[in-house]
């Protein structure tokens, strides 16, 4: 399984962004403007507090598991394996999303004095910072979850261990 690339995410950004902050010019040329939901920051942040639960409570329990606690409770492979597609899906949602929202928000500056607009600039730049931490969690999840090198492998030529 491949990691997440920060460029390959920075990019999905700037590429929704630049085209969002192009439609919603040409939206508002037609008079009306499609509103950024409240929900989206409260969504993106939950699933950035989901990652990061995730993430926390696999840490732990790697650790118990690392340290032979007679109650350490196992992590199964394929849950962890999971558990990183989820994010690294979720961050490139969440990149995408983020630049949808960035760009609208960028665009939206422009008219900071119609309060309509005002609160809608605000929501896009709480869906902005949700969306960076759910970029954040899934990064922090896939650093929990990877394998440790192997030096046998790395000696060898072989590639080293990826993400669970």
């Amino acid at each position: 399984m491949k990691q997440l690339r920060i460029g390959v995410l920075a990019g999905l950004f700037v590429v929704a962004g630049v085209l969002s902050w192009a439609a919603a010019r040409l939206w508002d040329s037609f008079g009306t403007l499609p509103s950024v939901p409240l929900a989206a920051p409260i969504v993106l942040a939950a699933i950035a507090t989901v990652l990061t639960a995730t993430a926390l409570s696999l840490r732990a329990r790697l650790k118990a598991q690392r340290e032979r606690r007679p109650d350490a409770k196992g992590v199964d492979p394929m849950m962890a394996a999971r558990a990183v597609v989820f994010g690294q899906a979720s961050a490139l949602v969440a990149a995408l999303v983020s630049g949808m929202y960035g760009g609208v928000g960028v665009f939206l500056l422009g008219s900071l004095d119609i309060p309509a607009r005002r609160d809608q600039a605000i929501y896009a730049g709480f869906s902005v910072l949700a969306g960076i931490a759910v970029i954040a969690a899934a990064f922090f999840l896939e650093r929990v979850c990877k394998l440790p090198d192997d030096p046998e492998n790395e000696k060898n030529g072989a590639a080293p261990a990826g993400p669970a």
